[in-house]
This record gives C-alpha cells, structure tokens and sequence, in this order.
C-alpha cells in the first residue's frame, strides 16, 4: 500500500489515446491494457514490462470543454472522506466527491488554493 501523502498513480488526460498510446509505445516502450471501467470511454493501463505505470484517460464530454491535456497525479491518503473535508477547511475547494472506484480505491479531485488541480485517493486493497 502506499504510504500516505506519497504519489500513488498519474493518469494521462487526452482526446485520443490511440495517438498518445503510439507516442509512449514508441517513445518508452510502454504496452497498454484496456481496463473495464463499466461506463464512459475507455481507460488504459500502461505497463513497464508487468509492471503498471501509469494510465490514459480519453476526455469526453462538457465536464472537459477547453481543458488541455494533461497529466494528473494522485497523492494516496489514508482517509479520502476526511482528507476532503481538510482540504474545504484549508482553502482548498474539492471539485469532485469522493467517489469508489472498484477495485483501485475513493478517490476526491481537489482544487489547491494556488489553482492547481489533483487527485487523492485511499487506494483499494493492496494499491
């Protein structure tokens, strides 16, 4: 599990995958896997020989009208509930819940005071 307040998992946001799949396959080697996510686009796995590395997330919809691509990261918290909560108390503003995510964790989106977006998350089972 990873330790709370570390990096636990970036994910890159794009509008297509297919292009970003084919410049990190080519670029660092990377393989994907599709993961089932039940609903929305598709979600990508990318994997340092069998080891999972990172994940790329298609943006679709108006929730991502004008947002460029980017990388997200997500720092592991111990409690996501609680987590949220401080972060309200501290300036912070959280865009997105928490909300399960089967099989990976509770993961919230928060807006840091400065602007900057990020993920935290209590990771499932053993992260």
């Amino acid at each position: 599990m990873t330790p709370h307040g570390y990096f636990h998992w970036n994910e890159l946001m794009t509008r297509d995958a297919e292009a970003a799949k084919t410049f990190y396959f080519e670029c660092v080697g990377w393989d994907f896997s599709e993961m089932n996510t039940g609903e929305g686009p598709s979600y990508w796995v990318a994997m340092s020989g069998e080891n999972p590395v990172a994940g790329i997330f298609t943006m679709e919809g108006e929730n991502f009208e004008g947002m460029p691509e980017h990388w997200m990261s997500y720092v592991a918290v111990d409690d996501i509930d609680a987590a949220a909560e401080q972060a309200g108390a501290n300036g912070g503003t959280v865009v997105q819940a928490p909300f399960d995510v089967p099989g990976v964790g509770r993961i919230a989106i928060i807006r840091q005071p400065g602007g900057a977006m990020v993920g935290w998350m209590t990771p499932a089972g053993d992260g």
